[in-house]
């Protein structure tokens, strides 16, 4: 019994995730864009592992399909976490911590979003601010505060149209794109009519 034991455990602890060259090409291209999409690729490979996989992982499941350190796994879970990527399950009788994606795919791609305008677009928005507000000294702080209400003005009208897409359901947000160019057509129909 005792030996049955111990090798239940040593042959626990030897089992590591094989990934299909499918999954793996997957996950790897997720490191790609991770930094495009904002953190870098081996939080970007968590992503695409996480999303992959019908069950929630631990983090030596993680290591183990992804090649890393269990440090290194470590300090991405507290990055996804951080970006609200991924959620901690824990599972009656056992101890360890599973994680999964927080959400669906649009969740997901609406955190990212959001973080992204905290982390970017938000302190951009301030400083633009600040030096608009400031008295221009010469002809050419007045010409760069023109060009930064210009700058300012753009991205907080972004930022208010990705926030309304934000609030549109997967579905409503689905439709919408599926419009496309007739969106366009519907515009240019309504400046037409307004001129006549």
């Amino acid at each position: 019994m005792a030996l049955y034991i111990k090798l239940s455990i040593i042959t626990e602890s030897l089992i590591t995730m094989i990934l299909s060259p499918k999954i793996e090409n997957f996950v790897l291209h997720c490191g790609e864009m991770g930094s495009r999409w904002g953190f870098n690729r081996t939080i970007g490979q968590m992503v695409g592992l996480l999303v992959i996989n019908e069950k929630p992982l631990t983090a030596n499941e993680i290591a183990d399909a992804l090649k890393i350190s269990r440090g290194n796994v470590s300090m991405g879970i507290k990055e996804l976490q951080s970006w609200q990527l991924a959620k901690v399950h824990h599972i009656p009788g056992d101890r360890k911590e599973y994680y999964s994606p927080n959400g669906s795919i649009w969740d997901l791609a609406n955190k990212v979003f959001e973080e992204r305008r905290k982390r970017e677009i938000d302190p951009t928005l301030t400083l633009l601010r600040d030096q608009i507000l400031d008295n221009a000294n010469s002809a050419e702080e007045k010409y760069a505060q023109e060009q930064m209400q210009s700058i300012h003005d753009l991205l907080e009208t972004v930022t208010k149209w990705s926030a309304e897409l934000q609030r549109l359901s997967p579905e409503q947000l689905q439709t919408l794109m599926k419009l496309g160019s007739s969106v366009g057509k519907v515009i240019d129909l309504k400046d037409k009519l307004l001129r006549k």
